[in-house]
């Protein structure tokens, strides 16, 4: 056993979540605890924790709330937790069985790393798919890389318990997009240590998923999500350079569709972001000072 709990938030899940944690008990490096936050379920997700840990070697605890979203169960998750490395499993998803040993062994030969990915295969419907070179997870400083789209999946994770006292839990105001504002806030402060091995089975292209239900304006969470790392205000001027060079992508791409669809407000108002962002890219030397000073018409929007 190892000083490891993994979080697993499901919500009206119960048929997926018996693989998921038939794959945690298949692991070759056993876990301290397994932790499953049942995110309001009407379904018999219950019963199937409690068949599972009754057969199980190592405690199965398990919490239920009041449907919140992902990111309000896995924060719940991760202050119940007992152990200093936490490694997160969607419920729908599912382990190779080396996924704990290789990791934990990875980040035990690198003790200044707080945080490691791995590769994954994706699935959909059952079949696989292959990854298109931008979706490739990388190694180090992937900061730049995050901005553009969400780097890490959040199954492939194992992190130290102690970053969160560092960068803040998952924002639970996110009901979509929560993992990508968190790798932003992650990756802006530490590298990532990459285990270059697919260990994680990941599912997709089904209507029950967030990333689903929220795929029609999606970049809108992505963009608040850059534009409150940049009022935090602890960037490098480079990476403040990087992250409006990709806010102002955003907001033009978004924009635009706004525009295009009959939405030319909602449209006019990103389109004056993107505007924004070319303004002080045009002005390097002042990023520093002018950041924080964000025009009017933002400090209404993010206010509300």
């Amino acid at each position: 056993m190892t000083f490891i709990s993994v979080i697993i938030p499901s919500y009206n899940r119960a048929s997926f979540l018996d693989r998921a944690l038939k794959s945690v008990q298949d692991q070759t490096l056993s876990c301290g605890e397994v932790i499953v936050i049942d995110d309001g379920s009407t379904d018999d997700t219950a019963s199937c924790v409690s068949r599972f840990a009754s057969q199980c070697s190592f405690p199965v605890r398990y919490f239920y709330q009041e449907n919140k979203g992902p990111a309000a169960a896995r924060n719940r998750g991760i202050l119940e937790s007992r152990f200093s490395l936490l490694a997160f499993l969607d419920s729908d998803d599912h382990w190779q069985k080396k996924k704990l040993e290789v990791q934990f062994a990875a980040l035990e030969k690198k003790p200044e790393m707080w945080i490691s990915h791995t590769r994954e295969r994706w699935l959909r419907r059952g079949v696989h798919l292959n990854q298109k070179k931008i979706h490739q997870p990388g190694d180090g400083d992937i900061f730049t890389h995050c901005l553009q789209l969400c780097a890490v999946g959040m199954s492939t994770v194992m992190v130290k318990r102690a970053l969160f006292a560092e960068i803040g839990l998952f924002n639970k105001e996110m009901r979509c997009c929560e993992d990508y504002d968190l790798w932003l806030r992650t990756s802006s402060r530490y590298p990532f240590l990459l285990v270059d091995t697919p260990l994680t089975i990941k599912e997709g292209g089904r209507e029950d998923q967030v990333s689903w239900q929220y795929r029609i304006g999606m970049d809108t969470l992505r963009i608040r999500a850059i534009l409150d790392l940049l009022r935090e205000g602890h960037l490098s001027r480079d990476q403040i350079v990087f992250s409006l060079q990709e806010l102002q992508r955003k907001c033009l791409v978004y924009g635009y569709g706004c525009v295009k669809h009959k939405r030319a407000e909602e449209g006019e108002w990103y389109l004056q972001t993107a505007e924004w962002c070319k303004t002080l890219l045009d002005r390097p030397a002042m990023i520093p000072f002018i950041i924080p000073a964000n025009p009017p018409y933002l400090k209404r929007r993010l206010s509300t």
